[in-house]
């Protein structure tokens, strides 16, 4: 009995640090969330033509521009080991690596502003809509350069685990993102009217704002340990940069290689027609709402399991993945039934009621069906975020290659070429979709458990050669 009410206690502790670390980040979550929301409203409410153009540049935006994200974040991982294993003074020295890192890879991705915005001219789409989205995406390697800075600021606080940081910085920048895109895209507030170009603007001064709260709190002892490290010039980058981004760019390709096939199944949705497309836009952002606010847990998550690895306290890793997953569940059951129940209501913020009747019924029949792919996603993407933890960058890479672009991608587009023009077929492509993902969670969990058993530590060991 005693010892049944100690596991009880500790799990009831556990569940208290999950939700402590997690539930800032599922609100800074939810904030990115209605900030998309407002995004994808304003340019679906200014033409029909700026709501064909959003799915293609946003997602393309977001593949790109993940890459960046990734490869930087993983200095999450890095802080909250070392904060695990030595406190403070040891995550302020990951963090450094981190914000210097941050820095290289924003000013090459602000480098690449030419080339990106070149990139709809490679599809056969109409030259109305391609100009929109290379409008959008010249303008998204600015604001993706200081997303790419902010993610290297932010993985320190949530390395740590002070979150709030993270939340009172991203709801300011939620806030001021917000405005300017109403007011850029249709000219309010005595802001010019660009449509398409002033959604990515006013996303770009938003990122800025974020940025400012975060250098504010950064502690002093973190610029401290970068301009000791920054003086110690080749000896810094051969022991302290190259290890971080040897993970860090199998990490990035991870998910370039994810939030591009996700690009690629927009584009291969354009086979069923300009119905299906429409309809499929509208649903991408409905879909946010069943994946977005959970990816603040899964951080969460990764964090915890990140700090008990440091600790070499293994054995808290499977009650804090168990606690993750009841959290993230339950938040999709309640978004589930409203997508499967009352889709219209959902929807009705896109002006749905003033598109043709073959674009509603197309997109009402996919929001029910968008549940599928929230549950694979919840297993899928904690299962990635605690594999980071433990380093095992490698695993994910290959896992995700095979699965997505060998095995989920071709199949989903030998669907569509067999239906050509037919939206009613959206909705099959969408739970396809979502049964590979879920067949990736399985192999991620499955990967976890085996390093837990083997007590693995892949960032411990390359930290120490690095530093030795």
């Amino acid at each position: 009995m005693q010892e049944h009410d100690r596991h009880a206690n500790l799990d009831l502790g556990i569940a208290k640090r999950v939700l402590n670390v997690s539930l800032p980040l599922m609100g800074s979550m939810v904030g990115s969330l209605l900030m998309l929301f407002i995004d994808r409203v304003c340019l679906a409410r200014y033409s029909n033509d700026t709501l064909i153009a959003s799915g293609p540049a946003i997602y393309t935006a977001s593949a790109i521009t993940g890459f960046f994200l990734a490869v930087v974040g993983f200095s999450r991982s890095c802080v909250a080991q070392a904060f695990g294993r030595a406190g403070k003074g040891e995550a302020a020295y990951q963090g450094a690596v981190g914000i210097f890192v941050g820095v290289l890879l924003a000013l090459m991705l602000l480098l690449l502003a030419p080339l990106i915005e070149r990139i709809p001219f490679l599809s056969h789409r109409s030259i109305a809509i391609t100009r929109l989205e290379s409008q959008f995406l010249y303008w998204s390697a600015f604001f993706g350069s200081v997303m790419t800075f902010n993610i290297a600021l932010s993985s320190y606080f949530n390395g740590i685990g002070k979150t709030r940081i993270t939340l009172v910085a991203g709801l300011i920048g939620q806030a001021v993102d917000a405005g300017m895109n109403v007011g850029l895209v249709f000219g309010k507030f005595g802001l010019p009217e660009l449509g398409m170009r002033g959604a990515a603007i006013g996303t770009l001064i938003g990122a800025l704002s974020i940025s400012a709260c975060y250098v504010s709190f950064m502690p002093a002892e973190v610029w401290l340990n970068l301009r000791n490290l920054i003086a110690r010039r080749k000896g810094f980058v051969r022991t302290d940069v190259l290890p971080r981004l040897k993970k860090g760019l199998v990490l990035g390709t991870t998910a370039g290689i994810d939030n591009f096939g996700n690009a690629v199944f927009v584009w291969v949705i354009a086979v069923l027609g300009s119905i299906a497309l429409a309809a499929n836009n509208i649903n991408l952002t409905v879909n946010y709402m069943g994946i977005i606010p959970v990816l603040g847990l899964g951080i969460g998550c990764s964090v915890l399991c990140g700090n008990a690895i440091g600790e070499d306290n293994y054995s808290l890793i499977p009650r804090i993945l168990l606690v993750t997953l009841v959290i993230e569940l339950a938040y999709i059951v309640v978004i589930s039934f409203f997508q499967i129940a009352t889709p219209g209501a959902l929807l009705s913020p896109f002006g749905l009621a003033d598109k043709p009747q073959e674009i509603q019924k197309a997109s009402i029949a996919t929001a029910r069906v968008l549940w599928t792919y929230s549950l694979a996603f919840a297993f899928s993407m904690t299962g990635a975020a605690v594999l980071e933890s433990f380093g095992l960058t490698r695993f994910l890479f290959v896992t995700r290659l095979v699965m997505m672009w060998f095995i989920s991608i071709p199949t989903i587009y030998a669907i569509t070429t067999t239906h050509v023009g037919n939206p009613g077929i959206l909705p099959t492509c969408w739970v396809v979709g979502s049964m590979f993902e879920a067949v990736i969670g399985v192999a991620y969990f499955l990967r976890i458990f085996s390093a837990i058993r083997k007590r693995q530590n892949a960032i411990v060991l390359t930290y120490a050669e690095s530093r030795g």
